[in-house]
């Protein structure tokens, strides 16, 4: 597959070339952003997308500014609009502090490496997000997850996807189910594609569907991905997803979040203070530029919701698996090694 995301450089200058989301599934088309308007831009029409990717793009993006030659001053502004391109990712504001950080004290060099260096941790971390996740993964398991949470949104195997992934190549996989994921639809157009790619039998689901799915005991288990995480456990992910977990607590079934411990935002103590995006209405009364509904029709279009921690049966991060969700074991998931009191 073409890289969700990679740094290039050319003759005619750097780039941070972009696998475009938007033209998938039927077309793999390259966005190549050679200045930071570009790539703020595809950062909000979601050429670029999912908490980890967008963490490692603002990285890029603050190394994309500094390699460019502005001064300081170009490069936090650049840094601010990055920043600010989307709310609800942590992930975005940290990977530019981070590259940021690094430019004041090294300069363009050091941005880069700072950024390449989140790339490979982000890998790393989803390598680690799988191996303990499948240990939550029953043998014959049917699956069934929502929004996309693979290599498009990471820079790895992924997260919630990188868990279904390891269990169907141990054989522990029985079926997984899509959702569609309203109302731009980034299961049906990328988590199929990337179930396809890599042989996993599924099969997708309106949204609308999912509750007689769990009616009829078709569903063992929920795996989703995380775009912020607040001290308390509470979870923000692509809308629809609250309203999975309300149906597996109902039915019995465990539901799972499986992200990287930068998602975890501490500084928010609950999941009822994390800012949700609202996004334009002609997502929701158009599909593909087609409109659905008369015009001049209001809509209510969040890009995401809040589960709350206690409709979730385990919190899966590379450092571990918090279980119970509580304040607690998610403080012990953001910790980092070199935080621990000796």
């Amino acid at each position: 597959m073409v890289p969700a995301l990679r740094w290039a450089d050319a003759p005619e200058g750097p780039a941070v070339v972009l696998l475009d989301q938007t033209a998938l599934p039927h077309v793999e088309r390259e966005l190549v952003c050679r200045d930071v308007p570009a790539l703020v831009d595809a950062i909000r029409r979601l050429a670029v997308r999912g908490a980890p990717l967008l963490g490692v793009s603002g990285a890029y993006g603050v190394a994309l500014a500094a390699a460019r030659g502005g001064t300081a001053g170009d490069v936090e502004k650049a840094a601010d609009a990055l920043a600010h391109a989307r709310p609800t990712a942590v992930n975005l504001a940290r990977g530019v502090a981070l590259a940021l950080d690094a430019y004041h004290q090294g300069g363009a060099g050091a941005a880069l490496d700072a950024a390449h260096a989140l790339a490979a941790e982000d890998a790393a971390a989803c390598d680690a997000i799988a191996a303990y996740g499948l240990s939550l993964v029953p043998a014959g398991a049917r699956v069934l997850t929502h929004c996309n949470t693979g290599e498009l949104v990471t820079m790895g195997v992924g997260t919630a996807f990188g868990i279904i992934l390891a269990a169907h190549r141990a054989g522990r996989l029985g079926r997984l189910w899509v959702d569609e994921t309203r109302p731009l639809l980034q299961g049906a157009r990328l988590t199929t594609y990337e179930a396809g790619r890599n042989g996993i039998p599924h099969a997708l689901l309106a949204d609308g569907a999912a509750a007689s799915l769990f009616a009829a005991g078709e569903v063992d288990l929920v795996i989703v991905g995380a775009d912020r995480i607040a001290a308390d456990g509470g979870t923000a992910n692509k809308v629809g997803t609250y309203g999975l977990a309300v149906l597996a607590h109902h039915h019995g079934v465990p539901f799972v979040v499986a992200a990287p411990s930068t998602t975890i935002d501490l500084d928010t103590h609950s999941g009822s203070r994390i800012i949700v995006e609202q996004r334009e209405a002609a997502e929701v009364t158009t599909v593909h530029g087609t409109p659905t509904a008369p015009e001049g029709t209001a809509a209510y279009n969040p890009a995401f919701d809040v589960t709350p921690p206690q409709l979730i049966s385990a919190l899966v991060s590379e450092r571990g698996i918090a279980q119970p969700v509580n304040s607690e074991q998610v403080a012990r998931l953001a910790r980092r090694d070199d935080d621990e009191a000796p």
